[in-house]
């Protein structure tokens, strides 16, 4: 995932499948050379949390747009945002919208719109139809994704758009990844609800008990109530799983590009909601589309 980073502090991961293409803007922020303080140093956080003051985001974001491309001249690009449910709710901007909408998920085939989706750990995704001139970003967490929210996208991006899933190329962004991604058995269950190859997006860990290591012949003998075997922990791939969803309705595999940046692993350059208790910033995937 190249860096761009050339007339500011800021540093934006792209995808490389799709900086080569000359009508497309987009970008992973990170959380390095904005204005907030309250995360550390000099953080870009744009999202309007409890603990940052509203014009240090407004600054911040401002300064992102300008390194993304969204702000050439000095005209700033309407940036279209959502309040995120964790849902597969998704809107066709056709223009600025004149409210906050709900959901998780945006398309459109209007230039001059960002799209964005604010993450923390989830996964950003976008979509970008090459032959229609189209494109979609998505917020992907482990309900997101048991919704088939990505899978969703590209329906409705056929739907409004008439785009033939071959000609998609789609951008996972960094997001946490299956080594710290620890979820219960309850979302295992709801992914065997859902998906035959569920059981592959999990990894079981055996967790270890110093006292049962160190003592292992009194486990043997006498086991107490609560002293039987530990459960294994379980480790989610969220990338694995909208990837696959994602060749499930016909995005070709070679098309598909992911970061191997996990957030909960690099909090030094990105945020994340659950290394960092909740007390962090937000980061965006943006794409849009160059006026002719």
């Amino acid at each position: 995932m190249p860096v761009s980073s050339k007339r500011s502090k800021l540093t934006i991961l792209c995808a490389r499948t799709l900086v080569r293409i000359p009508w497309l803007v987009h970008g992973f922020s990170t959380r390095t050379g904005g204005f907030s303080r309250v995360y550390g140093g000099n953080a870009l956080n744009l999202g309007f949390t409890k603990h940052d003051s509203r014009r240090a985001v407004e600054r911040n974001r401002k300064a992102f747009l300008r390194e993304v491309g969204a702000g050439a001249g000095g005209k700033m690009w309407p940036l279209v945002t959502l309040r995120q449910v964790h849902s597969d709710l998704i809107h066709c901007i056709l223009e600025p919208p004149t409210r906050q909408l709900v959901g998780d998920g945006l398309i459109t085939r209007t230039p001059g719109i960002l799209l964005a989706i604010q993450t923390a750990d989830c996964l950003p995704i976008i979509l970008v139809d090459r032959r229609r001139r189209a494109v979609g970003v998505f917020h992907a967490g482990w309900r997101g994704t048991a919704k088939r929210i990505v899978a969703k996208g590209v329906g409705e991006m056929r739907r409004w758009f008439g785009t033939n899933p071959r000609d998609i190329q789609g951008a996972i962004g960094p997001g946490i990844h299956g080594c710290c991604y620890e979820v219960g058995p309850e979302v295992r269950g709801k992914f065997e609800s859902q998906f035959a190859y569920a059981a592959e997006l999990f990894r079981e860990v055996k967790e270890s008990d110093p006292v049962r290591e160190k003592y292992p012949l009194l486990f043997l003998t006498a086991r107490a109530p609560g002293h039987g075997e530990l459960p294994p922990k379980l480790f989610l791939d969220l990338v694995e799983a909208n990837r696959r969803q994602m060749i499930d309705v016909g995005v070709l595999a070679r098309n598909i590009f992911a970061s191997r940046i996990c957030t909960a692993c690099s909090t030094g350059l990105l945020f994340s909601h659950r290394a960092e208790k909740g007390i962090t910033g937000r980061m965006m995937g943006v794409v849009g589309i160059r006026p002719e």
